[in-house]
């Protein structure tokens, strides 16, 4: 199976899943805010969190037009510049986050939207890279993100097929030579119903990378699910309070709820495992309970064996049932007391 690594972590459908907290705008304009999301993103056992790096210049035009006014769901009626200057992450506080998240131990990267902002992210020393849902058709930015032979991670949101093969032959041509691809739906939030769970298990063999979610439902049963369709990453927007106010909080998870999605999709992954016929550690002192054969009445050298003599009971130290027919009517050699596990040793 593939896998890549991010700052020493394997990821993969053989390891723990990896579980991104998506700072995003949850930040709400104060550097404190966002440094305690970080603290609490370690606290909750993520294994990185993830910011995204834009100026509201570098990721649309300043308009009034209805092009650029947003028409219905969660930030109806604003444009996208005055959305994006709310929500962006000051380009000045991204040096002490970064130095702060490596200071907890957690991984700390992020979603470029341009050229500079891979710029700036290189001179952190970014250990990855995320394309967001929305970048995932600008081929050129994936090809100058490649280019810095870091990790790469891409969200396939609202792409289909044809397009997301597009943006894969778009890193590969770029230099990136550790790719993975997350399934998304890019609603805010997504009903469940929407996930279609059953492209996961496609998606790695039509394309044969890593593969993973990112999660816009507003609990944790579609990300604990698509662990055991094969998703090996797990990324979902995180807050430290859901009635924050800000533009994404009221569809992110708190620490509570992402400290059991890590606990849950590790359980998940646990009991995935993988195709096992044998039994398990916990099944040998069991057993003995199964169903087997034993002498009901009391039976004297030489009687023969018929249904009235003998039953299939729990437990299992007689023969199994499935030998009832080869011993109905042959004879016991010897005499035997009601209540006998059947044994061929007893039997002529």
């Amino acid at each position: 199976m593939k896998k890549i690594q991010i700052a020493g972590r394997s990821i993969g459908y053989d390891f723990p899943p990896y579980i991104i907290a998506e700072l995003s705008a949850n930040h709400n304009g104060k550097l404190e805010t966002a440094l305690r999301i970080i603290e609490e993103a370690k606290n909750s056992g993520a294994d990185a969190v993830k910011l995204q790096t834009y100026k509201p210049d570098t990721i649309t035009l300043k308009s009034n037009s209805e092009e650029f006014r947003i028409h219905g769901g969660l930030w109806n009626g604003r444009t996208l510049y005055d959305l994006y200057e709310e929500a962006h992450m000051p380009w000045e506080w991204h040096a002490p986050l970064f130095e702060y998240a490596r200071k907890l131990g957690i991984t700390i990267f992020s979603s470029p939207f341009d050229h500079t902002a891979v710029d700036l992210l290189e001179d952190l020393n970014a250990p990855a890279y995320k394309i967001a849902s929305f970048e995932a058709v600008d081929l050129p930015l994936i090809k100058y993100v490649a280019s810095t032979g870091k990790p790469m991670i891409i969200s396939t949101g609202m792409a289909d097929a044809e397009e997301i093969q597009e943006a894969i032959d778009a890193a590969s041509a770029g230099g990136c030579k550790e790719l993975a691809i997350l399934h998304c739906v890019s609603g805010y939030p997504a009903p469940a119903e929407d996930y279609n769970l059953r492209t996961i298990p496609d998606m790695m063999g039509r394309f044969g990378l890593v593969t993973g979610l990112s999660d816009h439902t507003l609990d944790n049963t579609t990300a604990i699910a698509s662990v055991a369709m094969g998703a090996s990453i797990i990324e979902k927007h995180f807050t430290l309070d859901r009635c924050g106010g800000g533009p994404d909080d009221s569809f992110s998870l708190e620490p509570a709820e992402l400290a059991a999605l890590c606990r849950g999709a590790k359980t998940a992954w646990l009991a995935s495992g993988k195709v096992n016929y044998a039994r398990t550690s916990s099944e040998l002192g069991n057993v003995k309970f199964r169903r087997s054969l034993y002498f009901v009445k009391q039976m004297n050298a030489g009687d023969t064996i018929t249904f009235e003599t003998v039953r299939s009971v729990r437990p299992g130290f007689g023969l199994p049932p499935k030998f009832l027919d080869k011993i109905l009517g042959r004879k016991v050699k010897f005499d035997i007391s009601v209540n006998t596990a059947v044994s061929m040793d007893l039997i002529d």
